[in-house]
This record gives C-alpha cells, sequence and structure tokens, in this order.
C-alpha cells in the first residue's frame, strides 16, 4: 500500500523530509505547501513533487494525501497539526510538538478523537550509538542508574536569528533548550525516566535575542537518580559536541560527537566488546528522518501507534517549560506525572 505524504513549509527541514520520503519503498511524496509560491514551486521542481499549495487548507482537501509533514516554525505546530488531524490525515510533527502543555494537550486530543497516527520527529532516538545504549539500558546491562547528564553546546552567530523575525521568540521558537537541545532532552528521558523535580537557570549571554542562548538544569528522576542539561547556542566559534551519558552501577555510556553519533566511553562489568567494533545491523540510509517515516508507514499499514507518541512530545515540552519556570521564579519546579 503506497502512502502519500505532503511536506507544509517548504524551509531548511523540508529537503530532509523529501529524501527521507524517497527512500521508502511504500512512500511518495505527493504535495509541498508555502505560502511562498516561488519557493513551493522551486521545491516541486527538485524532488519532482507533483502538485504544490500556497494555501494549506486546500491541500487538506486533497483526498490523495495521507500524511501531513508538519515543517513550519514551531509556534505554528499544533494548530497546524491539528488542522491536518481534522481532515483526517495522519501527521509527523517537527520538533518541539506544541510550545505550550494546553496546545500539546489539544493535538493529543485531536489524534486519538479522530483517531490518525500522529508522532513528533525526535530522530536522534534512531542514532546507532544511541539504539546501542538503549539496548544496554532495556538489558540491565547498567544496573541500577545512578545518574545522567546531556549537553548541547554549539553556536550560531547573531545572523542565525537576525534571518526570520520569529527566530529565538517565546511564542514561535523558543531558545537553545526548546529549539536546539530537545532531542538531546527527550534522550535523557527515554533513557532515564519520569523526571519528578527540575532546578534551572536561563540566561541571554551572547545574543540579541528573546529567549535563552544558555540554560542549565539540575533534574531529580521518579527512580531516584539525577540528572544534568545544559544546552547552549553560544559557544565560540562552533558546535563543539551534543553528548548524553549514563551511569549506572554495572556500566558506564558516553555518546558524543557533535551530534550524538559517536561513542567515547563504554565500559560494562563482564563485557569486554565495543559496539563500534561490531558490524552493525543499521545502514546509514536509516538513519536521520527515515526510520521516522518508516515507523509511521507500517504504523498506518499495521494499525498501531507510532514507536514515538505525542505523550513523549510533550513530556520534553515539560521538561523545558519547568526549567523555564524554575529559572524565573528562582524555585525547584514539581513535575506532575
Amino acid at each position: 500500500m503506497m502512502i502519500n505524504f505532503a511536506i507544509v513549509g517548504a524551509g531548511a527541514i523540508a529537503p530532509v523530509y523529501a529524501e527521507a520520503i524517497t527512500l521508502h519503498l511504500e512512500a511518495t511524496l505527493a504535495a509541498v505547501c508555502d505560502k511562498n509560491p516561488q519557493t513551493a514551486a522551486g521545491f516541486v521542481k527538485q524532488y519532482a513533487t507533483s502538485k504544490f499549495y500556497t494555501a494549506y487548507e486546500d491541500m487538506l482537501q486533497d483526498s490523495s494525501i495521507d500524511v501531513v509533514c508538519i515543517c513550519t516554525p514551531s509556534g505554528l505546530h499544533a494548530d497546524m497539526a491539528i488542522q491536518a488531524i481534522e481532515a483526517g490525515k495522519h501527521v509527523i510533527i517537527e520538533k518541539p510538538l506544541a510550545m505550550t502543555l494546553e496546545d500539546a494537550d489539544r493535538v493529543i486530543a485531536a489524534a486519538k478523537k479522530f483517531k490518525v497516527k500522529a508522532t513528533v520527529a525526535f530522530q536522534k532516538r534512531y542514532n546507532r550509538p544511541i539504539l546501542q545504549m538503549r539496548e544496554k539500558l532495556e538489558n540491565g546491562s547498567f544496573g541500577k542508574m545512578m545518574h545522567a547528564t546531556t549537553s548541547v553546546r554549539w553556536y550560531r552567530d547573531q545572523s542565525y536569528y537576525d534571518q526570520d523575525p520569529w527566530r529565538g521568540t517565546a511564542a514561535m521558537d523558543g531558545g537553545a533548550l526548546m529549539n536546539q537541545s530537545i532531542h538531546n532532552i527527550d534522550l535523557l528521558r527515554w533513557m532515564m525516566g519520569p523526571v519528578r523535580k527540575v532546578s534551572g537557570f536561563t540566561a541571554t549571554r551572547r545574543h540579541t535575542m528573546e529567549m535563552e542562548d544558555v540554560g542549565v538544569a539540575i533534574l531529580e528522576f521518579e527512580s531516584g537518580a539525577l540528572g544534568i542539561i545544559e544546552g547552549s547556542t553560544a559557544i565560540y566559534p562552533t558546535d563543539l559536541e551534543a553528548s548524553l551519558s549514563l551511569f549506572g552501577t554495572k556500566g558506564t555510556a558516553i555518546v558524543g560527537g557533535k551530534y550524538l553519533d559517536e561513542i567515547k566511553s563504554w565500559h560494562f562489568l563482564h563485557e569486554d566488546k565495543e559496539p563500534h567494533k561490531e558490524p552493525s545491523m543499521i545502514s546509514t540510509a536509516q538513519e536521520g528522518h527515515y526510520p521516522i517515516i518508516k515507523d509511521l508507514v507500517h504504523a498506518i499499514q499495521n494499525d498501531r501507534e507510532p514507536a514515538i507518541s505525542l505523550e513523549d512530545g510533550r513530556s520534553a515540552i515539560e521538561i523545558i517549560l519547568a526549567i523555564y519556570e524554575s529559572s524565573k521564579s528562582g524555585k525547584d519546579v514539581k513535575i506532575k506525572q
């Protein structure tokens, strides 16, 4: 069964989706929508897409479209996802799911009401080292989890924020935590479980923007384990690393590199093999957004829920908003489960 995809928002992330869709033998990029007709037409020509729309409402009336990929600025994600869901379309929502918990809950409720498949693009979960780390966690190799840390040490110059008026704003984008660090924050919670309490600080040290370019936090998980988050777009002069470190009573694993793609440390009691020295069962083509596309296609075909849920998307937002609240109030913030 061929699944027809459409992309709304032909900006920087849209080509990544287009290429991932074309990799899948049972998926077709059927349409693209962008309010700028020249952008839409150029995208269509490059990816041999049959249709383009400048009005989102018109695209949603196209009965041939099965899935809509929401690739617009973050502040538009929730409303546009709900519109697509109400039109009976399945959706892939680029991170973050929404900018508020209220909007996230609206998307979740709509997907349940209209019985569509909906997921959030947390594609870093499919990085090979991250999958290998998750396997060790699931088989108990870490022992009792003690603490975990995650860092995003990246650089964005002022022109990055100046190129669009919505960048770095509270309503449409967020700062270093909501935009750049949300993948790491999702991974931290995926590995360590629900968060009980957050103490955070944010600051804007380098850029002229509404939101933070530096954010740090200490977490207490429901398990009693502790966590640390560090996210920044103010690291001079370039992206240094995105890392995730897990520490248990029987194991330590650190995944780093610029984009969570390299194993830096791997030590487990009574285990000698390091996974990067073993043949991988995952091809390069299966990393990035392709697994998100593949999973949703299979979810539609087999009438199951996607591997990454909207609730997963909500949980990452909840942690970030708790950091913002803690920074503003100067107090710990408890997260309701």
